[in-house]
């Protein structure tokens, strides 16, 4: 493994134990894979959206979170996800790849149906095996950041290649030293995330999403756990993926920084789309009375 001091509140032992478990693990490739991936980067699969949501309904309990959304993104597209607290856009970013099932509707990846199967004109669950083959696909990126504590930067970027994908562990890491480069963090490979800030790591998190080749990025209000100084270097590297044709869904409050970036703009609340359309349209000309309260309180508050 690579060098670096372990995190303080975890014993040297413990450390080493926990690498050994995972230096263990054996690389399991998803069903059908033929080879591991390189360098994430922009290819011809053909026509149709990237991402299609039909009619999707969530609940939790007798509270209806989302409420009939339909919508499409298309191939290589930026679409932002704005509105209040509460309005169902995390839990529509964690539909898509099945981190909540539904209660009612579909989602649909490159046109294969996400976490089903039809077997005899019916809707059947998949199993956990078929779920996480297809989640390789969709990145995410959490508010929180979720790093293995006990590995460094390079580690982390490098596991799901080596484990989950099959690749050669030299690769893996070779993998892993690029794209940590790519989000500007090569001098900060063999640090352990405690002492990373708070905007490197949320880098180290999209590097380790970017490994996994993913067909489309989930964004899921990656700047809301930082301090705001450190806000401006993870948002220059989102829009730096942008200028690069990469499919994005993106709910973030970051209202300027969606005008520049998003292709489309998308305003919910209370679990509908209330308006969409371009930047201009939504955020600086908004037609609905609920869009333009929101942006002014927004605004005011930024």
């Amino acid at each position: 493994m690579t060098g670096g001091s372990p995190p303080s509140g975890m014993a040297a032992s413990s450390v080493g134990q926990l690498r050994r478990q995972f230096n263990a693990m054996p690389a399991v490739r998803e069903p059908g894979a033929t080879q591991a991936p390189g360098i994430p980067a922009m290819d011809d699969r053909g026509a149709g959206p990237v991402v299609k949501i039909e009619d999707l309904h969530k609940s939790f309990g007798s509270l209806e979170v989302l409420k009939g959304i339909d919508l499409a993104v298309e191939r290589g597209e930026k679409l932002a996800i704005i509105g209040p607290s509460g309005s169902g856009k995390s839990t529509l970013l964690r539909c898509v790849n099945y981190l909540e099932v539904p209660t009612r509707g579909h989602i649909y990846l490159e046109g294969e149906l996400v976490g089903e199967r039809v077997v005899n004109g019916e809707y059947i669950r998949m199993s956990d095996r078929e779920l996480a083959s297809q989640r390789r696909h969709v990145g995410m990126i959490f508010q929180s950041f979720y790093l293995w504590p006990h590995l460094t930067a390079r580690e982390n970027v490098a596991i799901a290649p080596e484990k989950v994908f099959g690749r050669p562990r030299h690769a893996a890491l070779e993998l892993a030293d690029e794209l940590l480069a790519k989000v500007g963090l090569a001098e900060k490979r063999d640090v352990f995330p405690e002492r990373l800030s708070g905007g490197q790591q949320q880098r180290v998190a999209i590097a380790r999403a970017l490994a996994q080749e993913p067909k489309v990025i989930l964004f899921d209000e990656p700047t809301s756990a930082l301090d705001p100084e450190l806000v401006g270097e993870v948002l220059k590297v989102i829009e730096q993926l942008a200028k690069e044709g990469r499919s994005m869904m993106l709910v973030t409050h970051e209202i300027r920084f969606a005008q520049n970036v998003a292709d489309r703009v998308i305003f919910m609340d209370r679990g509908v789309i209330v308006e969409q359309g371009s930047p201009a349209e939504v955020i600086r000309r908004p037609s609905h009375q609920r869009t333009r309260a929101f942006l002014k309180q927004l605004l005011a508050e930024s």
